[in-house]
This record gives structure tokens, sequence and C-alpha cells, in this order.
């Protein structure tokens, strides 16, 4: 089983890198089914459900999602490849340095504006709007130390970082421009101790008194549930990560009515709503799908938008 599972995932790579389609994959080559690219998180995925619900309230389309693509690369590459027209997850901030290979961009305007025009330029893709939330890196504390050490933003912690442990993404550590080498240029100051984590572990760390500030992605579900408090970078050392979905203009011709549709996702979903969201499907076990449309039918799919 071990082996199958290497191999199906060598094969998966091998073709988003020579750019055959993927094996599986639904195409939108049925004029009556678009499929949507979501992706292995559960953000990733309720947005592609939420995406594929408004396609289908809108127009007379069938959707299809394709989760479990790994990264951003195995998702531009199925839009590339016509196996998908949508992609409903992507992130201004990681597209700018992986997909464009371009340098990070810090101004949130900026950056939105250099994906939209390249994108179009480059491989005749739309950015819409942003959903209204930015999913971004966030240094997070639990009440107790925040108020102990009066800490608001990250430049508080200068003050204060020889006495506390640091847990971290393990890539973060060795990361080029925005990874701890660029932060402690920036803010002038490094931590106690920095120990690499798996992203998924921080939260329990920090909230069971383990680390003292731990490294985490804003929209995550367990700020909320462990009552953390995210720390302001004052500096806007992280560039921004706004979510957004992609549709191939093709697309956009065929079906003229998608792109009003898609538009009333602009500005809907708030920091706090996506971490809600997520916690529904990371804590309660919601099945992402059921929470995206859960969110359309609680706002009438945002008729009156």
């Amino acid at each position: 089983m071990k082996k199958k599972k290497l191999l199906i995932g060598l094969m998966a790579l091998l073709f988003s890198l020579t750019g055959c389609s993927l094996p599986g994959l639904t195409s939108t080559s049925n004029e009556d089914t678009i499929a949507i690219t979501g992706g292995i998180t559960s953000e990733s995925q309720i947005l592609a459900g939420i995406v594929a619900g408004m396609v289908e309230h809108y127009t007379d389309k069938h959707t299809t999602i394709i989760n479990n693509l790994a990264t951003t690369t195995i998702n531009h590459q199925a839009m590339l490849n016509g196996d998908a027209s949508i992609s409903a997850a992507r992130y201004t901030g990681t597209d700018v340095t992986t997909t464009l290979k371009l340098k990070p961009e810090k101004d949130p305007k900026k950056a939105f504006n250099l994906v939209q025009s390249e994108f179009e330029k480059r491989y005749h893709q739309t950015w819409f709007p942003s959903y209204g939330f930015d999913n971004t890196y966030v240094f997070l504390v639990r009440k107790d130390t925040a108020e102990k050490y009066s800490l608001k933003t990250v430049s508080d912690l200068k003050k204060v970082s020889d006495q506390l442990l640091a847990g971290v993404d393990t890539s973060w550590i060795t990361r080029e421009g925005d990874g701890y080498e660029g932060f402690k240029a920036a803010y002038d100051f490094e931590f106690k101790s920095i120990l690499p984590m798996q992203i998924g572990l921080v939260y329990d760390a920090v909230a069971a008194g383990k680390m003292d500030v731990v490294l985490g992605y804003s929209t995550d579900g367990r700020i909320g549930s462990y009552d953390l408090v995210m720390l302001e970078d004052d500096l806007k050392f992280f560039p921004p990560y706004d979510a957004a979905p992609i549709v191939d203009d093709k697309l956009l011709k065929e079906v003229p009515e998608l792109r009003a549709a898609i538009n009333r996702l602009s500005g809907v979903i708030t920091t706090k709503k996506m971490q809600e969201l997520n916690y529904e499907a990371d804590n309660n076990l919601v099945e992402p799908s059921v929470v995206a449309t859960r969110f359309l039918e609680d706002n009438n799919y945002f008729e009156g938008k």
C-alpha cells in the first residue's frame, strides 16, 4: 500500500512538471460541468465549496471539485492544463513569489495589482477581488502572556525576547525573504530559543504552555478556540496573503453570468469568519463542503449584493 501511494504521488509530480494532464482529474471538456481546484487544507476546500455553490446557484452549470492538490504549483498547472477552469483558493503573496517568481510585495494593493495584471498577461486568467481576509503569518501568545508582558505588537516582543521560547513552522526558519533571518534583520531581535515544529502543532503547544510564542496562520480556527492573542505585525514584515478566486478567461466568455456571481463573494469573509469556518471543519469535523453550503445558505447566496 505504501508503495502504491508513493507511486501515485510520483506520477502526480511528474505530470505537474511535464505539463500533461494529471491522471484521474476531471477536466472541463464537458461543457455542462465546471472543474474547480480546492486543495489539501480545510480552508481551500471550504472556499472551493463556496465558489461551486455560487456557480450552481447563479448559472445553469454543474461543478466538480478537485481536492488534494498539495501545492500552489500543482493547482496552477491544473489550470494551465485545462483540467480546471477555476482555482478557488489562491493567495497574493504566494503567487507573487512561487508562480510569478517575483520579489515579495509588501503593499497589499500593489501585490493584488501585480498578480492581477501578470496573470492576465501571462496566463489569460482573471484574479477576482479578495474574499475579504488575509491568511498571513501571525505571532500568537496566550492571554496571560500578553498581559504579563504588555504585548500587542511584534515589536513589543523585543524587550522580552531573551526570555521567550518560540515555536515556528519548520520551513520558516530557513525561508528566504520573509523567514527568520529576514525577520531578525527587520525587527532587530531574536528569540531566546526557537524550535522548528509542524505548523499544526504550534497552537496546541502554546495553549499548553510548552511554548511562550508561536508563529501560525491568521485564519486558523484554533486561534479562537484557544483564545490566543494575535500580535500586530507593526513593521509590515510579512507580505500580504489576500485570498481570492482565479477564473480562466475562456470560461468567463463562455459563461458571462459567472463574473457577477463570483464578484458577489468580494469582501464577504472576514478573518474572524474564516477562523470560524475552519474551526467547524477542523475541530467539529464537519465536511468542508457542508460548511460551505451552510455558509451560503445562511447568507442567501449573497443575493442582495
